[in-house]
């Protein structure tokens, strides 16, 4: 039983690293939006394919654009954190 538990971990601990992985990707994108890099670049078609649809899901459900500020990526990281707490007390609880 002791190494289900600890295969189970570290899947988790591995799914918690791509969630941080993830968060890095949409800090990444959201500071490129002030400098407004080429969108031909392809470093820049993919960081945008991986998080816009994370921002469509959330400019769906909640009003992000406040004052010419879109807050989605914010909001996204909040969720994703809350996220990685709730995963790290549930897989050290086994």
């Amino acid at each position: 039983m002791s190494v289900l538990i600890d295969i189970f971990q570290g899947v988790g601990s591995i799914f918690i690293s791509l969630i941080n992985v993830y968060i890095w990707v949409i800090i990444i994108a959201s500071l490129l939006t002030f400098v407004n890099p080429d969108p031909y670049n392809p470093i820049v078609q993919f960081l945008y394919r991986v998080t816009n649809p994370a921002y469509d899901l959330v400019r769906r459900y909640i009003p992000t654009n406040i004052g010419g500020l879109d807050l989605a990526p914010l909001v996204i990281i909040i969720s994703l954190q809350i996220l990685i707490v709730v995963l790290t007390s549930l897989l050290y609880a086994l």
